[in-house]
């Protein structure tokens, strides 16, 4: 399981403090069409890549509890293996499978199944992770459905909410194009996800 890290309550001010700096410290531009339609092409090109590579470290947290771990996530089209491994225990988990199916190993001595990983995680860990649209959001897109959006000074995703979700990108890797997210803090309510990307494949 995911190393727990000191005083909950503290652990979530310290994520929600993080989250408001990180806010603050690139102006949002509200969408014009020019935008929205900047943001559509890159979307496209985005869904012509569906398979894809990240690493780097996640954390979670609500108003009583916090965790986090280093992070390999792996997509092939809507396949995905999803790895965490906690320094502090020593041990890592596993969620794999695909939008019908998937498997938890590394938490119990045998493996878990389900049929949504949202769920699955939620049951297994108590954490509410929004997995399917979390595939969209971390490359800096939004998931089906209605969406707000802003955008940054350059052009590039400040904000999208979606779903009860306000999700966040204070930093991208220009390197790739189209541009990939560094950092991806998403919040519902009490509810804290923070993804910090060192790489993209």
């Amino acid at each position: 399981m995911i190393a727990r890290t000191g005083t909950r309550a503290r652990a979530g001010a310290l994520v929600a403090c993080a989250l408001a700096l990180a806010a603050c410290a690139t102006p949002h531009v509200k969408p014009d069409d020019a935008l929205l339609a900047r943001q559509g092409e890159r979307e496209r090109v985005l869904a012509g890549q569906p398979d894809w590579q990240l690493a780097g470290r996640l954390g979670v947290s609500n108003a009583k509890d916090a965790g986090s771990g280093s992070l390999t996530w792996k997509q092939d089209g809507d396949a995905f293996r999803f790895s965490v491994h906690a320094p502090v225990t020593g041990k890592t988990w596993v969620l794999a499978g695909n939008a019908h199916h998937v498997v938890l190993e590394g938490l119990r001595e045998e493996p878990v199944e389900g049929d949504d990983a949202a769920a699955l995680l939620d049951r297994e860990l108590g954490w509410h992770v929004p997995v399917a649209q979390l595939t969209e959001w971390v490359r800096g897109a939004r998931a089906k459905g209605d969406a707000k959006i802003e955008f940054r000074d350059d052009g590039l995703p400040a904000v999208i909410e979606q779903d009860g979700w306000t999700i966040e990108y204070p930093d991208y890797d220009a390197t790739h194009q189209p541009p990939l997210p560094r950092k991806v803090f998403a919040s519902r309510g009490d509810w804290r996800v923070r993804l910090s990307v060192s790489e993209w494949h």
